[in-house]
């Protein structure tokens, strides 16, 4: 039966494992309305609107 020869270090575990758990970086999209990139399912924070409805006002938008 195998049987591991001693024991392995935290180190050397944790260094084993640190290539799986890489984290994805978020995917973006491009706003409709201003062109500005935010993430997918949420409301641009640059114009403030979400699924082509204005949700909220942003300052930036009413300076203009």
């Amino acid at each position: 039966m195998a049987v591991p020869k001693g024991k392995v270090s935290k180190a050397r575990r944790d260094k084993r494992r640190s290539s799986t758990w890489k984290l994805a970086a978020p995917n973006l999209v491009v706003c409709p309305k201003c062109g500005a990139l935010h993430l997918p399912h949420r409301m641009c924070q640059e114009c403030g609107t979400y699924n082509g409805r204005e949700i909220k006002t942003v300052k930036s938008v009413v300076a203009k």
